[in-house]
């Protein structure tokens, strides 16, 4: 049983990010850590190898070149290899770019399963993994809870709005897991120290075959025109009722297109 787990190296989400003025866009450089939601596939990955019986979980990545601190500590959790495709060419992909990369990729290990988060913590559009699965012909469960598999086939509850569906695909195949779906186990010291002989593939886009036209900001379909600070949340109008609350509240809502 072989499983590609994508995981994404992000800032640290509890210090201030940096933009590039030119680009508007995240400045990557220094110290980068595993996403916390893709910790979640990690761990997913490493279940199902276990409950399989054997077979090989590998990390799958896109980033800046030499930055492998995130991707180790996915090795330490337990993972067998990583491959990061780092390329100046890369630079200012958008989210099909990515899923186009990151595929290429996958479509190395030879993967029975391809497990990846919802979204990622910085990004955030949640299109890659559906993109992945269309660009490797691949069946796909989102948003799994759950996932156990039964012979060659996944089985998995899928989180809705009002509960789970129980769902069912043959392998290979892709699922997107959800935050909290399994907790992530925190690497021994052990881990940390073999993860250290771990292999680590570092490619670039002419080693995938990819154009190199057509992705980064020559292919980008996408441009950042703007960025601002939210809003800061104010304080809520208070309604007294005096029999009439319900007409005050009701014109509230007429008021930001609501009703």
């Amino acid at each position: 049983m072989n499983v590609a787990v994508c995981v994404k190296q992000v800032p640290d989400p509890a210090a201030p990010g940096v933009l590039d003025p030119a680009t508007r866009t995240l400045v990557r450089g220094g110290k980068l850590l595993l996403d916390e939601s893709d910790a979640c596939g990690v761990e997913l990955g490493l279940q199902l190898v276990e409950a399989a019986g054997g077979g090989e979980v590998s990390v799958v990545s896109m980033g800046p070149a030499g930055e492998t601190t995130g991707l180790r500590n996915a090795l330490a959790m337990g993972a067998d290899r990583a491959i990061l495709v780092a390329d100046e060419a890369l630079r200012g992909s958008d989210a099909l770019s990515t899923a186009k990369v990151l595929a290429r990729a996958i479509a190395r290990t030879g993967a029975d399963l391809v497990v990846t988060a919802t979204e990622s913590v910085d990004g955030c559009t949640g299109t890659v993994p559906a993109q992945i699965a269309e660009l490797l012909d691949l069946p796909m469960v989102t948003f799994a809870r759950k996932v156990r598999l039964v012979e060659r086939t996944v089985v998995a509850e899928r989180q809705t709005e009002v509960g789970y569906d129980e769902v069912e695909c043959p392998l290979p195949a892709l699922v997107s897991v959800t935050a909290g779906a399994v907790e992530p186990r925190y690497p021994s010291f052990k881990g940390i120290v073999a993860a250290k002989a771990k292999p680590i593939d570092e490619l670039t886009v002419a080693d995938l075959g990819v154009p190199a036209g057509g992705v980064g900001w020559a292919g980008s379909r996408q441009r950042i025109v703007q960025v601002a600070t939210a809003e800061e949340r104010t304080a809520g109008a208070v309604i007294e009722d005096d029999g009439d609350a319900h007409l005050r509240i009701m014109e509230l809502l007429e008021q930001r297109g609501v009703v």
